[in-house]
């Protein structure tokens, strides 16, 4: 097992807030935490600069493919920023909650 810290960002943070607790409740994320960040960005040819709210989000590797999978299902972006970084060191007892949270633990 790999935990992962899987980020996103969202356009405000009511949508930051309903796609934590979405993932949370189905079990996919062990955890959600939201910041607002400054976001400078090319897209349509422009520079685009915005407010937006950045996801870190606490799986496994077991889960990323449900966990993209949801997040580009219910987000509002054309094209949605999801990456996942790996966890290398965690302090075995908090790894282990956060493996052992809902459906990270295989169940549906």
């Amino acid at each position: 097992m790999t935990l992962l810290a899987v980020f996103t960002t969202l356009p405000s943070a009511e949508s930051a807030r309903d796609m934590a607790r979405m993932l949370v409740e189905h079990g996919l994320v062990a955890c959600a935490q939201i910041d607002a960040v400054d976001s400078v960005y090319h897209w349509d040819g422009t520079i685009q600069h915005d407010q937006e709210h950045r996801l870190m989000l606490k799986t496994t590797s077991e889960c990323y493919a449900a966990v993209e999978a949801a997040i580009c299902e219910h987000h509002p972006y054309e094209l949605p920023a999801v990456y996942a970084v790996p966890v290398t060191h965690a302090f075995a007892p908090y790894a282990d909650w956060v493996a052992g949270q809902g459906g990270l633990q295989g169940q549906p």
